[in-house]
């Protein structure tokens, strides 16, 4: 197994590679991004330049750039082939929750926790646009695979959907029948016409993106919903909580599938591509493989010695790459679950 120990400080984030099966991305809280190749112990790159914690990385679709977001406002985009800076991207008041890319172009966004949202072109290192409304630290959020709205989820309790060619903010979802306290995660269907969002208050709701109606309530969990992500080959979600549990979900007819029982509170969370298999981060320290269709815990990977923070899959299903607080990324072979 190949273990990454070239961060000095608790690790919040990791990313692979879109395209290439052993380039990961690392950053935590030292200072500092990473990119390394798995089994290739001597090499890796320091994404240099961030002044605080780097709380997210990720690659573009065509994994030629990678961005850092740290809590330093500023987003640092590298080239990957060069292994250069490509530009440093400010604007935020405060620190970046959350970086992500444009599904077909070099376009990054992000969240901050001054309560605003940023749009820039990596290409020209140029500011596109920001949207401000929400009233507290943006958590979560994404463009639609469609690449023609974003979603935004806040502390405020809100989840927001905007154009992002005309900076409107088209819908604002809040109040009755939705969340009661912040949201802290969201997925978006492949279709981009649904958005789950989870949130401390334990709920997960389904929201029309086209409409911004809730169009229906997913209740079974008893403390906050940290993690969520969509099927892509059925109609199902996993939630991971800290009450402890990771329930898959039937959307069609809104109803808990199964639930897995943890020893700790679920952080983080991945489907294993196409499979049925969905492998959770827990506070433990472990990482399990769970089979979806029965709720049986597959495999249990251990190693670390303090909570998972992220979760990545390697682009050919092979490996999956955990990220925790003792400082280390492990890569895990997980070929029988493709």
């Amino acid at each position: 197994m190949h273990i990454f120990t070239g961060h000095t400080g608790e690790l919040y984030t990791v990313a692979c590679s879109p395209t290439d099966a052993q380039l990961v991305a690392t950053g935590g809280g030292d200072d500092k991004g990473f990119l390394w190749r798995i089994g290739q112990g001597d090499w890796a790159l320091e994404l240099q330049g961030h002044k605080d914690s780097v709380s997210s990385v990720a690659f573009s679709y065509d994994g030629q750039l990678v961005a850092s977001g740290g809590f330093d406002g500023v987003i640092q985009v590298w080239d990957v082939s060069l292994g250069t800076l490509r530009c440093a991207l400010d604007g935020p008041g405060a620190g970046i929750e959350w970086v992500r890319w444009h599904p077909r172009g070099h376009i990054v966004l992000a969240g901050s926790d001054d309560s605003t949202v940023w749009v820039w072109n990596a290409d020209r290192s140029t500011y596109l646009m920001s949207f401000s409304g929400h009233s507290s630290t943006v958590t979560c959020g994404d463009f639609t695979p469609d690449g023609k709205t974003i979603c935004t989820g806040s502390d405020d309790a809100s989840l927001r959907i905007w154009n992002p060619r005309t900076g409107e903010n088209i819908h604002v979802v809040k109040g009755h029948f939705y969340h009661t306290d912040g949201l802290t995660c969201l997925a978006i269907s492949a279709d981009s016409s649904l958005v789950l969002t989870g949130s401390k208050d334990g709920s997960v709701h389904t929201v029309n993106i086209a409409t911004g109606k809730v169009v229906s309530s997913l209740a079974s969990h008893t403390d906050s919903v940290e993690c969520i992500a969509l099927s892509t080959s059925s109609p199902w979600a996993a939630t991971g909580s800290m009450d402890q549990k990771l329930i898959i979900w039937d959307l069609q007819h809104s109803m808990a599938r199964c639930t897995c029982e943890h020893e700790d509170g679920v952080t983080c969370l991945t489907w294993l591509g196409r499979s049925r298999y969905v492998a959770t981060g827990c506070v433990d320290g472990r990482v399990r493989i769970w089979d979806s269709l029965s709720g049986e815990c597959m495999k249990t990977l251990r190693g670390h010695t303090a909570p998972i923070q992220s979760l990545a899959m390697s682009p050919d299903g092979t490996r999956l790459v955990s990220a925790a607080l003792d400082g280390t990324a492990r890569v895990f072979e997980i070929d029988e679950f493709h």
